[in-house]
This record gives C-alpha cells, structure tokens and sequence, in this order.
C-alpha cells in the first residue's frame, strides 16, 4: 500500500482504486463543536426536530448515562426524555402520528451475550411540555436487541417501528450462530409482524432507504450473511440478497453496515467488512465500494482497508456535486472518522477528520444551523459532537 499526506489529507492506493499523485485538498471544511463531554458509554445519535422550532436537535443514545436525552438547537441545552434506563443501546425519533413532534422508538436491555439481555422495544410520547421526561410505552420484549429505526413502507408519512435484534436470543460469541427474526410494529395498535426470519450470526448494520424511488421505504441489513434488501409490498415483506460481504470463513464473514451512496442519477453502495468483532483486539475491515443495478450488485473495490473496528457509515453530499461522500466512524487504534470523495477518472480521496479525538460509534448526516449545507453528527466514547460544513479554507 502507498500513503502520503498532503496537508492533513491522506490518500491511499489500493489495489483496483486510481488515485493520483497528489492528494488534493478538500472542498470543504468540517468544523467540530462539541455538544456534550461527557455522555458515559455514547454509543449513537439521531437528529430530529424535537421541539417543532425548525431546528434539528440532537438525540443522545449512551447507556452508560442511563438516561435517554435530547440536546436543544442551538445552546445545547439538555433535557432529560427517560431515567434509570438499564441497558440503553438504540433511539430514533420520526413523526409517525403526522402531528409536526416526533416519537421516539427505545431499545434498552442489551447485552453482547444474547442470553443474558434482557432486552425491551419502547414507544415514547411527549407530554404538554416536550422538555419534560416523556412517556413509555412498552412494545415488545426481545431479549436480544441492538438496532431501532422507523420506516414509511407505503409512502404515507405514518412509520412503522424496525426492531433488528444483534443475534437469536441463544446465540453465543464470537460464532453467534442460530436464526432469529426482524421485526416490524405498526404504532397504531403495537401488532408484531417479521420482515425476515432468515437472519443468522449478527446484524450490526441498518438503513432505511427509499430504494426504488417512488416514496416507499425498504430495509438493507448488513449481517454474517451480506448486505439483503427487504421491500413491503402487496401485504407482505420479500427478501433480496445483494451481495456476500467478506468471503472468509464464519465469523469473519459478511458485512457490518451498509449506507446508499447517489452518484448522478444512479447509486453505489458503501459496506464495511466484516462485523467490527466482539473482543479486542478488533481487526482491520475493508471499506468496499459496490456498484451494480437492481438486485446485481458484484462489482466491488476496496477503498480503504485500514479501519480499525469500523463501527458505522454515512452518505452525504457534503460538497453539493450531486456525488455522495462516504463518511466512517471507527472506534480501534487509531480511532476517530474519516470521509471519502469520488472524484474524476473514479478516484477515491480519503480525508481525516480526527484522528484520535473522538471513537466514531455512531453518526449522522443533517444540516444543522439551516444554511443549506449538509452538516455531520457524530458520537462515541463521552463526546457528542457536529461538524459545521463550511466552504474550504
């Protein structure tokens, strides 16, 4: 492999990847502010409009903290949506019931030995005063839960609830063998129904993607058994695989999260390889690049394959070309988050961020302070912060 560092940008030269001799400098300037210092175990984040004022605020998933808080656009200030929560390992807010305020999906309970989670999918609801501890409802019980998301399979506003355990409630590390299902929950009346019953080993990673481009919101798990592509239609749910992920043999098979990149009017798809591992020390995964078109989706290049313990994926069009960027979080040594630009003559350009600052567990992608650049939310380790998007310096 060949490195060079021009001006705090890193290139890399992989195989099947052309870069050219000089790295060029970005075209943008991520600025970190930081949010909060110290949110014990922060694991992820999410953003929504949390009080209706046309700002996105930030949602705070650390389960150290045993608390579920949301952070107010712009001062930041801190509001507590649920206590003693034991087990805290996923949030995300969406305006299921269309009343302008979001509701927040919770999974708490989790353990990285299924067997011994205790795992629980809750339903909040702000009361009159949205800075106030909110309302729990439980949903379900699952002893086994990781991922949480809301999805609109039909293109009418009104979300289901994505449950995506980490493994069945029997598997053990680091092999994680055994069955299990993904589920759905309609927040009308909490009916439980399976997108899949087919997953096996671990599901790390999941995105909501409106995949076929008419409104309708499909499912990519990025699991043991590659990335799959899971689409409601006609009262049921289909299953598609779109690729195999990492081909060595089980456990380091497989993906660990998958995000859709857009590229002019067609789309890539970023997936790391394989799952991050359970016990350090973590591994190196590959960051790979597929391109392909609808369920064919072969062609694959490595663009970075020095990821220690990557731990999660983002697309965002940072620079406004109409080319996605693929932003990296990664929590080994050395950790921090890394984004990658596709630039002329297919060359991948590869820009740190921080390095060693902040463990990049989880992130989003939303324009933060409204000036119509996409901005960048990240969490890990006991920081919470945003990146502001600004023109390069």
């Amino acid at each position: 492999m060949r490195h060079f560092i021009v001006a705090g940008v890193v290139g890399l030269a992989l195989s099947g990847v052309a870069i050219s001799g000089q790295a060029p400098a970005a075209p943008w300037t991520l600025i970190p502010h930081e949010v909060a210092t110290d949110l014990r175990g922060a694991y992820d984040v999410d953003v929504a409009d949390i009080n209706k004022d046309g700002r996105v605020d930030l949602l705070a998933v650390a389960g150290g903290t045993q608390q579920l808080m949301w952070f107010e656009n712009p001062q930041w200030t801190r509001h507590v949506i649920a206590e003693k929560v034991q087990g805290l390992i996923n949030a995300a807010a969406a305006d299921s019931d269309k009343d302008g305020y979001p509701e927040i999906a919770m999974v708490t309970g989790f353990s990285t030995v299924p067997a011994k989670g205790n795992g629980v999918v809750w339903l909040l609801t702000k009361g009159a005063d949205v800075t106030a501890p909110w309302t729990a409802r439980e949903v379900d019980k699952s002893q086994s839960v990781h991922r949480i998301r809301w999805i609109d399979v039909n293109g009418d506003g009104r979300r289901l609830i994505v449950n995506a355990p980490l493994a069945a409630a029997t598997a053990a590390p680091p092999e994680y063998k055994g069955t299990f299902s993904v589920y759905a929950y309609n927040p009308a009346d909490m009916t439980r129904q399976a997108i899949t019953d087919a997953e096996d080993g671990v599901v790390h990673g999941i995105t909501v993607v409106d995949w076929d481009g008419k409104g309708r919101e499909a499912l990519l798990t990025a699991s043991f058994l590659g990335v799959h592509l899971h689409r409601f239609a006609n009262g049921k749910w289909t299953r598609t695989r779109l690729l195999e992920g990492n081909k060595e043999p089980w456990p380091n098979n497989g993906a660990g999260d998958v995000a859709v990149l857009r590229n002019k009017g067609a789309r890539m798809l970023a997936v790391m390889e394989p799952f991050h591992g359970n016990s350090a020390p973590y591994r190196n995964m590959d960051l790979a690049i597929y391109t392909g078109k609808g369920e064919t989706w072969g062609n694959r290049t490595v663009i970075d394959n020095t990821l220690n313990y990557g731990h999660t994926l983002v697309s965002a069009d940072f620079d406004g070309d109409g080319v996605d960027e693929v932003v990296a979080g990664s929590r080994g040594k050395p950790n921090g988050i890394t984004v990658y630009r596709l630039g002329a003559g297919n060359q991948w350009t590869r820009f740190v961020v921080e390095e060693n600052a902040m463990a990049g567990s989880g992130c989003r992608a939303a324009d933060v302070n409204n000036d119509k650049r996409i901005d960048l939310v990240c969490t890990g380790g006991s920081s919470l912060k945003w990146y502001e998007n600004q023109p390069a310096r």
